[in-house]
């Protein structure tokens, strides 16, 4: 194992016969299995047409419920890792990209939207041999750096390192890529959200700090950022900085964020508004508005009604806990009617 990675090896004889091969116990490459794979070679046209439904399931996030969309992601991922070994050899690179991309996506969704980390691992970890496959670090890093976020989220102080290694072996293939000053920001705030999960705010505000100086350097005409790059933007960093300002106690500096963020937020990044809308809610209870955060409960409530996102409904509990001594309140009152209503409880318990 690398940097303790499972390699997604199939459970057959193929599989342990290849392990076995020159008495090699780390990962290959998905095209190794050539040599084990029967059938006749598929023409280059199966991975253009491969990648164009990869394209069209990254326009799909952000408007199909995750659920339905996850499932077509995920198997989109397992079959072009199956057409590797047998598309022709000069498609194999083109293939390897789309398969990695797919199977990153079916991680996002898994992580993000559904909360299911293990699935996320093996889709991650997919999406990483496909990388290697195309000898294609930029896909690695961003692989690597959305691993971190597996062991950050567990809530387990013993994984810190885990994650950290993450984000250094995200930057060293940055590095390896000239990634450019959108992907040194995004992974500058990926390490923040890291250091905000172990209580670091203060290293999280400096990492946060240090991506807004590499956003002010980027041009994306002289340096572009590769397509499936849809996740991150300016306003998103910001958002990033108010849920690390709310983790620091700064209520007030990190509502004006959100209030500033919300409002310059495009209308179809409907599950980023739910979850700044409840971080506006954390910051209210900082700053003792228990109404107004109720409110802001209330419209992220009406967001993942129309697009569920468990990440949202994690922090919509997590400001509840925190308005218990309101709990007399009629707005408080009103909140528990909506939270624990037929549809959000089934979704919750559903994933």
């Amino acid at each position: 194992m690398e940097l303790g990675f499972i390699p997604p090896w199939p459970n057959d004889a193929e599989g342990q016969a290849l392990r076995g091969q020159s008495g090699a116990t780390g990962p290959r490459k998905l095209s190794q299995y050539r040599r084990v794979a029967g059938g006749t070679e598929l023409p280059a046209s199966v991975a253009k047409n491969y990648a164009a439904i990869t394209v069209a399931h990254r326009g799909m996030y952000w408007s199909l419920p995750a659920n339905q969309l996850q499932r077509s992601v995920a198997d989109h991922a397992r079959m072009g890792a199956d057409l590797l070994p047998q598309i022709d050899v000069r498609a194999a690179v083109s293939l390897a990209k789309a398969v990695s991309e797919s199977a990153l996506l079916a991680g996002r969704l898994e992580f993000f939207d559904l909360q299911q980390p293990e699935a996320a691992q093996r889709s991650f970890v997919l999406a990483l041999q496909a990388a290697h496959e195309a000898a294609d670090a930029l896909l690695g890093c961003v692989v690597l750096a959305h691993m971190a976020f597996i062991p950050a989220f567990s809530g387990e102080a013993k994984r810190a390192e885990e994650a950290r290694e993450r984000v250094r072996a995200a930057r060293a293939f940055a590095r390896r890529a000239n990634g450019n000053h959108e992907l040194t920001a995004w992974i500058d705030a990926v390490e923040a959200e890291v250091e905000t999960r172990f209580g670091n705010t203060r290293q999280a505000l400096s990492l946060i700090h240090h991506a807004e100086q590499s956003y002010a350097l980027h041009d994306p005409q002289q340096s572009p950022s590769p397509e499936w790059l849809d996740w991150f933007t300016p306003i998103r960093l910001a958002g990033f900085k108010a849920n690390t300002l709310i983790s620091a106690g700064d209520g007030r500096q990190a509502l004006d964020t959100l209030r500033r963020v919300l409002d310059e937020l495009p209308a179809e990044s409907v599950k980023q508004r739910s979850v700044y809308l409840a971080d506006a809610a954390a910051a209210c209870v900082l700053e003792k508005l228990p109404e107004q955060a109720c409110g802001y409960l209330e419209d992220a409530l009406d967001a993942i009604g129309e697009y569920w996102y468990a990440t949202t409904l994690d922090r919509i509990k997590a400001v509840r806990q925190g308005l218990r001594k309101w709990d007399s309140l009629p707005e408080v009152r009103a909140l528990d009617e909506r939270l624990y209503d037929w549809h959000t409880t089934v979704n919750s318990i559903s994933g």
